[in-house]
């Protein structure tokens, strides 16, 4: 910024130099002759300087007068922002903001694995009875939706990027964990659609209705995010029914184990293979869904540093169903059987028995009932259960596991909702003692 001072002396000197001028001519007429015109040169030169000085001070004073006004102009671009005008938030293409931030709190009447939410219930040989408190936010979730864009001849192209706080961290600095990231072609007057990026299996594709975090994943509800390439079709079947058919290329994941420091999933050389085939159909004046899903995959593990190496296949067989009954209650569950699915959250977290070098076989599901009271209130009840083949498990290893779960929301406004489940969960472990524990959970939502 220019000094003030500086500008205002220089000022004063170039205003008083006309006087000092005038004072030397008179003197100088007094003279005669070659001084008298030397003194006329000379004053001619001076009078371009000050023309030359005056002009500068011209544009010295102008530029005070826009710094002293920038200010201003600035606060008022910014009092502007997000507005319709000039919103805060910009992007070349379509995109809506969402999420939510969630409090959780819990007591649990025995230790469950993890805590801040539950899985299964510790063996109660070493921890019987060890009731335990927690509370987190750690499920709050930001996400992005790239609204679906017309690029022409019936293509559009749209996509969304979700995180939560289920990273990693300690409980008061939590790290972001990325829960999608796709982007997806959609060329409508084919009902075809080419997705590609992380996002949730083709198989199993329901969830249940829970407040606890994990949506009885390792107790039955088997699926859930991975990268891939998706493609689907869809297809009208009469005059309100659709069949839907997709196929999806997916990475493989397996776990660090032996030999080979990397993955043997990635070790295996190819990726897995996932396949749906659904229908939906008028039901009780609203649409149903029945769906027939599978995967199949390999891991390899290396047993030797020579190469030596041993591949365990990981495969499932799903069906799901939706079913909208009376006064808006809906039925919804899943049933599945498969080898090798701790990565898909089957098998209690058990894929294969590394001292007998084989898949866990395991079968499962659930079902929940879903009632909307009315427009403030809503209920879910809901039972699971996953259960290993015990052949394939160690002495010690989880045998099975049992949820039963009812949870009661209120809508307090059209943002935020408060809630209350209470749930039973009961762990079996082969030639150890099991564990069982009563889960009390609230939890707060408020949405944007």
């Amino acid at each position: 910024m220019l000094n003030r001072s500086f500008v205002w002396t220089l000022a004063g000197l170039i205003l008083a130099m006309p006087l000092f001028l005038s004072t030397s001519l008179l003197a100088a007429q007094e003279d005669s002759g070659p001084e008298l015109d030397a003194l006329k040169k000379e004053n001619a030169q001076l009078n371009e300087r000050v023309a030359t000085l005056e002009a500068a001070v011209k544009a010295i004073q102008q530029q005070l007068r826009e710094q002293n006004e920038m200010p201003e102009m600035r606060v008022a671009e910014v009092s502007e922002a997000g507005t319709k005008d000039k919103p805060g938030v910009r992007s070349k293409l379509p995109l809506t903001l969402y999420g939510f931030a969630k409090l959780d709190a819990a007591y649990d009447s025995s230790r469950t694995d993890d805590g801040n939410y539950a899985r299964w219930v510790e063996s109660e040989t070493a921890n019987r009875g060890d009731s335990q408190f927690n509370m987190t936010a750690r499920q709050t979730r930001l996400g992005m939706n790239f609204e679906d864009y017309d690029l022409g001849r019936s293509l559009k192209t749209g996509g969304k990027v979700e995180v939560d706080f289920y990273g990693g961290g300690a409980e008061n600095k939590n790290a972001l964990q990325m829960r999608h990231a796709y982007m997806n072609l959609k060329w409508e007057d084919q009902g075809t659609e080419l997705l590609g990026g992380q996002t949730w299996d083709l198989i199993s594709p329901l969830n249940p209705s829970t407040l606890n975090y994990t949506v009885a994943w390792w107790a039955g509800n088997l699926g859930y995010r991975r990268p891939q390439v998706r493609l689907t079709r869809n297809m009208d079947v009469g005059e309100s029914s659709q069949l839907t058919l997709a196929g999806a290329l997916t990475r493989t994941i397996g776990e660090d184990w032996g030999f080979d420091p990397g993955d043997t999933g990635e070790d295996s050389g190819f990726p897995t293979l996932q396949g749906r085939a659904g229908v939906s159909f008028p039901f009780m004046d609203k649409t149903a869904g029945l769906g027939l899903s599978g995967h199949w995959g390999e891991e390899e593990y290396d047993s030797a540093n020579d190469g030596t190496h041993q591949n365990f296949d990981t495969w499932s067989g799903n069906l799901d169903l939706s079913l909208p009954l009376w006064k808006g209650v809906t039925l919804k569950g899943e049933l599945w059987s498969g080898e090798n699915l701790d990565a898909y959250l089957g098998g209690i977290g058990q894929g294969v028995n590394q001292t007998l070098l084989q898949e866990i076989s395991s079968k499962g599901g659930w079902a929940a009932l879903n009632f909307p009271i009315c427009e403030k209130w809503q209920i879910n009840l809901g039972a699971a259960i996953d259960d290993p083949d015990n052949d394939d498990l160690n002495n010690g290893d989880r045998s099975e596991n049992r949820a039963l779960w009812g949870n009661a929301i209120y809508n307090m406004t059209d943002f935020t909702q408060v809630g209350l489940e209470l749930s039973s969960w009961e762990t079996k472990y082969k030639n150890q003692g099991d564990g069982s524990s009563t889960r009390v959970q609230s939890s707060v939502i408020h949405k944007f």
